[in-house]
C-alpha cells in the first residue's frame, strides 16, 4: 500500500505516526482544464475564496470560505465502514494560514451533526505533512457522509490538498490494469493515454496500476512505455476488445482489471480513489462501477450504476450533481446493498480478475456490458467522484442498428441467465414493447432491423459465435437505413425554427384521448391517417418519448446543433408487413421457448466458460478463468 511521502513521519499529540502511518484513501479532487465541468460539482466557496487559475489549490482573503459536501468531495463514511472495516480517520490539511476546520456528518434522517471543530495553523516550512484533523467515529454507520467545513481566521490563506487518511492498514495491494478497447478513435485515445502517462508518474500507485489500449481497428500510433502498451485486435467489438484486455490482464498477473471506453474522460484521481477502495474492501469480490454523465452537460447524472430488468434503468438518472442535498441522498441510499441485477457499464468498471469466471459473451457491442456483471458474482459499489464523462448524449446515439443490439441482448440475457427467467410471455412481451415503441414513431426500417434481432436469437447462441465480427449482420442494418439516415440541413433550414413547419391539427390533451390513440396503434389502425395526422418537429433525444408523437403521421428528427434531420411518415403498408413478421417470430420464440432456454444456457456457459476466446483471438490459453 502507498502513502504519500509527505505524510510518512510526523509526530500529532504526541504520537509517533512512523509506526501508525496515515494512508490517503480520498484527496481533494478539483476541476480541471480538461474537465470544463461547474465547480459546484466540486466545492462550494463562499466570500473571497477561490480556485488558483491552473492549479490544485485554493486561495482565500479575508471570510473565505469553503465546503465539501459536493459530489466529487463528500466523504461516503458509510461504505468505508460497511464494506471496508473502516475504524479510524483523520483529516489531513495542507496549506498556508490559519483556518477553522468543521467536520460535518449527514445521516439518513437528514440531520447534520458537527464532529468537531478544530483551530489549525498550517506553515508549510515547519509543517511540510500539513496537520491533522482527528475525527472520533462511531462503531459501524450504516449510512453517513462526511464533509468538511473551512474558513480561513486571518486576512489571506491558501489550502494546497485536503487529504481523508486513516491509520488502519489495507488488506491488499491490488494490481491494476487498466484496459481501454477503442475502434478508430485515436484523437480521443491519444487523450486519454498522454493524461495516464502524465498522471501516473507522479502518482504514489505508480508501480500498482498499467495500461493497455486494445486497438480493434489498428490505426492508434502511441508510443508505448513501461507503462502503456497497444495491443492490435481483430474487431469483435467491446466484447472483443475487453475479452482481449482481460486475457492481458491474467497474463500480466493483474489481480484487479478496469474495463474503460475511449470515449470516456474521468479525472485520473478516481484511478486512486477506486484503487484505495479494492484494497480495503473486506469482500474480495467488490467491484466498483463508475457514474457517468454527458460531457455536452457534465452537471446532469445519466446513471450511477444500473439494474437491468427487461430493459435497462439506469439509477439516479437525471440527478443534479449541483445540488448537495441530492449528491448526499443518493451517497446515502447507495451506501445499502444494491438492487438485484444490478451492474456497472463498461465506461469504468473495476473487478478482481479471480472472481471473473465468465469472460464476455460475443455480443459485439451492447449488453456484453450487462450479462459480464450478472454472470460473475460481483460485490458492486459506486462511489462519489469515481465518474466518466461521455462525448454526446445517449438518446442521440438511438438508432435502428443500436436498437437491433439492444433487443437481442435483452432477450439473450433472460434466455441465458438462471438468474433472469422470466417465463416465455414476459420475455415475448420485450420484442412487442420494443416493436411497438418504433411502430408508434414510424421508424418502419427500425421495425425490420427488430425483427432481425428476434430472428437472429432464434437461431440460438452458436450464431452469436459464428457473427463474432457482425460485418454481415452490420452491413445488412446499414442497408435497411434510408428513410432514418441522418442528412446535412442546409444554412437556411438550420436557420428556421424547430416548429416552423409543424401542423398540430388536432390536440390530445386528455388521458382519455391520448389512450384511445394508443389503441389505435397512433393511427395505424385508422383510415387516411397519413392525410390528417399531425406533422411535428423533435429533438433527437425525443426519439421513442411517445406522448410527444402521438397523433402525428410525420415526425422530423433534429439533431442537437441542428445541423441534421431524418423525417420518417405514416405508411400502413410498411407497418403491416412488418407486423406480421413480427408476430411470426413471437410465436415462434413461444412455441420453441424451452428448447431455446435450453440452448441458451448451455451455449452461454460454453462460450464465457471455455476456450472461445482462446480460438477466435489466437492469444494463447491465458483465457482461461482463474479458479
Amino acid at each position: 500500500m502507498k502513502q504519500r511521502a509527505s505524510l510518512s513521519k510526523r509526530c500529532v499529540g504526541g504520537l509517533d505516526l512512523a509506526d501508525h502511518i496515515p494512508y490517503v484513501l480520498q484527496s481533494l479532487m478539483l476541476p480541471e482544464v480538461d474537465f470544463p465541468a461547474d465547480p459546484r460539482l466540486y466545492l462550494r466557496l463562499a466570500g473571497a475564496a477561490s480556485q488558483i487559475p491552473d492549479q490544485a489549490a485554493i486561495r482565500f482573503g479575508q471570510s473565505g470560505q469553503l465546503r465539501g459536501d459536493c459530489y466529487f468531495n463528500l466523504f461516503n463514511l458509510g461504505k468505508w465502514q460497511t464494506r471496508c472495516g473502516l475504524g479510524t480517520l483523520s483529516l489531513i490539511v495542507q496549506g498556508k494560514g490559519d483556518f477553522e476546520v468543521t467536520i460535518w456528518q449527514a445521516g439518513v434522517d437528514e440531520q447534520r451533526q458537527r464532529l468537531t471543530v478544530q483551530q489549525v495553523s498550517c506553515r508549510p516550512k515547519q509543517q511540510p505533512g500539513g496537520v491533522e484533523v482527528a475525527i472520533a467515529l462511531a462503531p459501524c454507520v450504516q449510512a453517513a457522509v462526511l464533509y468538511y467545513d473551512i474558513r480561513v481566521l486571518g486576512t489571506q490563506g491558501r489550502i494546497t490538498a485536503l487529504d481523508w487518511v486513516t491509520r488502519q492498514a489495507p488488506v491488499r495491494q491490488p494490481r491494476l490494469m487498466l484496459s481501454i478497447t477503442t475502434f478508430r478513435r485515436e484523437a480521443a485515445v491519444a487523450r486519454t493515454a498522454a493524461r495516464f502517462e502524465s498522471f501516473i508518474r507522479q502518482s504514489p500507485l505508480a508501480t500498482d496500476i498499467d495500461m493497455v489500449i486494445v486497438d480493434n481497428g489498428s490505426s492508434v500510433h502511441i508510443t508505448e512505455s513501461d507503462k502503456l502498451r497497444v495491443i492490435a485486435n481483430e474487431n469483435l467489438g467491446g466484447a472483443g476488445g475487453f475479452a482481449r484486455g482481460l486475457i492481458e490482464a491474467r497474463a500480466r498477473g493483474a489481480s484487479h482489471c478496469l474495463f474503460m471506453d475511449d470515449d470516456a474522460a474521468i479525472h485520473m484521481t478516481s484511478l486512486e480513489r477506486t484503487w484505495v477502495f479494492l484494497a480495503y474492501a473486506t469482500d474480495p469480490a467488490t467491484a466498483v462501477a463508475g457514474a457517468i454523465s454527458s460531457g455536452s452537460n457534465p452537471a446532469i447524472l445519466w446513471e450511477n450504476g444500473a439494474v437491468f430488468a427487461s430493459q435497462c434503468r439506469p439509477c439516479y438518472n437525471g440527478t443534479d450533481l449541483r445540488n448537495p442535498a441530492a449528491v448526499i441522498e443518493m451517497e446515502l441510499e447507495t451506501t445499502a446493498p444494491p438492487p438485484q441485477q444490478h451492474y456497472g457499464g463498461w465506461w469504468f468498471f473495476a473487478f478482481p480478475v479471480d472472481h471473473a469466471h465468465h469472460m464476455p459473451f460475443p455480443f459485439f457491442v451492447r449488453g456484453d456490458d450487462i450479462s459480464f456483471s450478472l454472470a460473475n458474482a460481483f460485490s458492486t459499489v459506486t462511489l462519489p467522484g469515481v465518474m466518466s464523462f461521455q462525448d454526446m448524449g445517449f438518446s442521440e446515439r438511438e438508432s435502428l442498428m443500436t436498437l437491433y443490439l439492444d433487443l437481442r441482448s435483452h432477450l439473450a440475457h433472460h434466455l441465458s441467465l438462471p438468474a433472469l427467467d422470466i417465463g416465455r410471455w414476459r420475455t415475448a412481451r420485450i420484442a412487442a414493447w420494443f416493436f411497438a415503441r418504433s411502430l408508434y414513431s414510424c421508424h418502419y426500417e427500425t421495425l425490420a432491423a427488430l425483427n432481425q434481432a428476434v430472428e437472429d436469437v432464434l437461431c440460438g447462441p452458436d450464431f452469436f459465435a459464428a457473427n463474432a465480427d457482425l460485418i454481415t449482420r452490420r452491413a445488412q442494418i446499414a442497408a435497411l437505413r434510408d428513410a432514418e439516415k441522418w442528412r446535412d440541413i442546409g444554412p437556411t433550414a438550420a436557420r428556421r425554427t424547430d416548429r416552423a413547419h409543424d401542423s398540430i391539427r388536432f390536440a390530445l390533451e386528455t388521458p382519455l384521448q391520448q389512450r384511445l390513440m394508443k389503441l389505435t396503434m397512433n393511427g395505424h389502425l385508422l383510415p387516411f391517417f397519413a392525410a390528417y395526422g399531425n406533422r411535428v418537429t423533435l429533438g433527437a433525444q425525443d426519439r421513442g418519448a411517445i406522448r410527444k408523437i402521438l397523433g402525428a403521421a410525420r415526425i422530423t428528427y433534429r439533431d442537437a446543433a441542428h445541423a441534421q434531420s431524418y423525417t420518417v411518415h405514416h405508411d400502413k403498408a410498411r407497418a403491416f408487413r412488418q407486423s406480421l413478421r413480427m408476430v411470426t417470430n413471437i410465436c415462434r420464440l413461444l412455441w420453441r421457448y424451452n428448447a431455446l432456454k435450453s440452448s441458451w444456457t448451455k451455449g452461454y456457459a460454453t462460450l464465457t466458460l471455455g476456450g472461445f476466446w482462446q480460438s477466435r483471438l489466437g492469444c494463447g490459453t491465458s483465457d482461461t478463468p482463474n479458479r
